[in-house]
């Protein structure tokens, strides 16, 4: 990665194709410490194009660690909630890092590379946690190697990326769903996932970080006649928010459980020596005081920390709001008391109650 320099009054870093967001006119924000384009025409467009085309990420602020040796199998099941040992070599699965009390320390997504060795991607703003998390509850006979200064990650996400793809490297664009392997592309080896964070199909591309200028160019000539456009951040977050997809901070943290939030599927009660077993097992006995709720609102943007009222009483909070673009209302998530009646439900934004009513999550799926 690029030095970190002192921006917004503070030490950010700089990933290595900020000059090519500023070339393209990308309007750089600080995030997690990280100096990355927030937009660079707008969002609503970088967001509708890759729902009906395709959209390129740089996710280079993203951690990775690695986790290799005869104990590498035993080290993944007791830390992580979904089972590595159904992962055969070359797949991937969305996992959670639970604590000691059945809170999330991080949301992630481990690739099994090869027999004895995982790879995970880690959210940037819990890099350092997350790393020394593992490294604390490790075990025997692994190695644990901090990957995410040497690592870029650029994602092409949309119903037109495997096409795109397939332009520049053919294996990848056969790569099953939640499947990674190790190929040639643009001129480098990298590791190749058929996986993302937008509710569209998608691929996410592990890269030296000396390879990734070239990487972002040889994609952004492959995709130009399928209208494959730079998006930033923004586009990002309103991508998973109609996806329902969960930011970490928001609604996840280490107070939450993943039953309260929908992700009860995640959690494999099969390892009793998992780390927060009995606080999640008693979660999925129906112990959560809470439940997400997905909402429309009507009159306004309902921001996260917005409260959720219903007949007079406050029964919960907004983890993220924003205006849906592709599905073009203004949509909620919120946790609310696990009793409370949602059927007739407002939200406070900038000091007004706003009508709002309860929907089923996702806002959007691509599969209708």
């Amino acid at each position: 990665m690029r030095p970190a320099r002192a921006q917004w009054g503070r030490t950010v870093k700089r990933t290595p194709l900020y000059a090519e967001h500023l070339a393209a006119g990308g309007k750089i924000v600080e995030f997690a410490g990280w100096a990355l384009p927030v937009q660079y025409r707008s969002i609503v467009d970088e967001h509708r194009a890759v729902r009906s085309a395709a959209g390129l990420f740089d996710v280079s602020h993203m951690g990775e660690v690695e986790i290799e040796g005869p104990g590498a199998e035993a080290c993944c099941a007791r830390l992580f909630a979904n089972d590595v040992r159904r992962l055969e070599p070359g797949k991937a699965q969305y996992s959670l890092l639970p604590n000691e009390h059945g809170g999330v320390v991080d949301d992630v997504i481990v690739y099994r590379l090869e027999r004895d060795r995982f790879m995970v991607c880690l959210n940037a703003a819990n890099a350092d946690k997350d790393v020394a998390w593992i490294e604390t509850h490790a075990g025997p006979d692994v190695t644990i190697r901090d990957l995410s200064a040497v690592t870029a990650l650029i994602a092409v996400q949309g119903p037109a990326a495997a096409a795109i793809l397939e332009r520049v490297a053919p294996a990848v664009a056969g790569l099953g769903r939640f499947s990674v392997a190790r190929v040639e592309l643009g001129g480098a080896l990298v590791w190749a996932a058929r996986t993302g964070y937008t509710g569209e199909d998608g691929f996410e591309l592990f890269a030296e970080t000396d390879a990734a200028v070239d990487l972002w160019r040889a994609l952004l000539d492959a995709g130009r006649s399928d209208g494959l456009t730079p998006a930033g951040l923004g586009a990002r977050d309103t991508l998973r928010l109609e996806a329902a997809l969960p930011l970490y901070g928001h609604e996840l943290d280490e107070d939450t459980s993943p039953f309260e939030v929908g992700l009860g599927w995640v959690v494999k009660l099969n390892r009793p020596d998992m780390v927060g077993y009995r606080a999640l097992a008693r979660a999925a006995e129906g112990a959560c005081a809470r439940r997400l709720i997905g909402l429309e609102v009507d009159g306004g943007i309902a921001r996260a920390g917005c409260a959720v009222v219903a007949s007079g009483e406050k029964i919960g909070i907004v983890t993220s709001g924003s205006y849906g673009p592709w599905v073009r209302r203004a949509i909620a998530m919120a946790l609310v008391d696990r009793d409370a009646p949602t059927d007739a439900v407002r939200v406070e934004v900038r000091g007004k109650e706003r009508v709002a009513r309860e929907v089923r999550l996702p806002f959007y799926s691509r599969e209708g």
